[in-house]
């Protein structure tokens, strides 16, 4: 997507507050405010607001200026709540007001980690699917019992209003954004230039119980997984996989829970899809070649696991990254 010089640019507010993290406030910064031109991406109108006064001060133990108030909110095309510094606190009457009246000219609004406990209180996700940090999920859905909370995704698109879990999840959801406004084309080049990858899926589990081990490399699994995403046309069960990998069903399954943090099943499936978006998006193939190629033996398959996962048809899906 490029933009004219003169054409009028699309204006991003972020919301700062006292003792934010700096993180939480970086992941909007990085994905909106800098100079992207050179991959072709429109320059943003960058916003950072807070509806306090003077220097505000920060988790990390410094102090951030911010020039904007509330007031910069009124014309904000997308306004993102990067967090919260505490789910028992009400926001300020002031900003909660200023959200409402955004949410209802129509602008979209992003809550990040904590953010949509901002969002909530303000009203705006009532009847509204929604997703948060994991470890504040029941704190949410007892104070927010109209909000229908989603734990276990990286974020929720609702339309106008989307909301992510917590911490990595924000840049996830943010690039999510940038790929609705500007295309995959240009989403792909921003996390490139973050070094993180483009999409990751938004119906997997945020939470791993167990943790990942560091690297893999040259682990029987790993090379099994390489394979695997190699050859997703293939049929590919539990029971074979196990054999290829020279174990037993019974460690084999709880091996490839310790390096993904999700079953055979729900891997392979966010797999297949992933390849199904990146078909969609850099290719002519029609939908039954890709359901082929990436596996789902059906267009019927790839049509009703693409609902499920995004809520939209895969045609409709590169309708919209595509323009086609």
């Amino acid at each position: 997507m490029t933009a004219r010089d003169d054409a009028p640019r699309h204006i991003v507010a972020v919301i700062a507050f006292d003792r934010i993290s700096p993180f939480h406030l970086s992941v909007p910064c990085v994905v909106f405010g800098e100079d992207r031109s050179g991959g072709g991406l429109p320059a943003f109108d960058f916003r950072v607001c807070a509806a306090e006064t003077g220097a505000l001060t920060t988790t990390a133990g410094f102090s951030i200026a911010v020039t904007h108030g509330l007031e910069a909110l009124a014309d904000a095309d997308t306004i993102i709540v990067p967090s919260w510094r505490d789910p028992n606190e009400t926001p300020p009457a002031a900003l909660l007001d200023a959200l409402r009246a955004a949410h209802a000219r129509g602008a979209q609004l992003v809550g990040l980690c904590l953010g949509a406990f901002v969002l909530a209180a303000a009203g705006i996700l009532d009847d509204r699917p929604a997703s948060t940090h994991w470890a504040w999920a029941d704190e949410f859905a007892h104070r927010y019992p109209c909000v229908r909370l989603d734990p276990d995704v990286l974020y929720v698109d609702d339309g106008n209003v989307v909301t992510s879990a917590g911490t990595a999840a924000g840049l996830d959801c943010c690039l999510h954004v940038l790929r609705k406004m500007c295309g995959a084309q240009a989403a792909n080049y921003v996390a490139r230039r973050l070094v993180v990858p483009p999409h990751r899926q938004g119906g997997q589990a945020q939470f791993i119980q167990q943790p990942v081990p560091p690297n893999v490399r040259g682990d029987r699994l790993s090379g099994l997984l390489d394979w695997v995403s190699g050859n997703l046309d293939a049929p590919h069960t539990l029971d074979t996989l196990a054999e290829r990998a020279l174990m037993s069903r019974r460690t084999f399954t709880r091996r490839f829970r310790l390096a993904t943090g999700t079953t055979v099943g729900a891997w392979l499936l966010a797999q297949r899809l992933g390849r199904a978006q990146h078909l969609l998006e850099s290719t002519d193939e029609s939908v039954e070649a890709i359901a082929g190629i990436a596996g789902f033996g059906s267009t019927a398959s790839l049509r009703q696991h693409f609902a499920e996962a995004f809520r939209t048809s895969p045609s409709a899906w590169r309708r919209e990254f595509r323009g086609v």
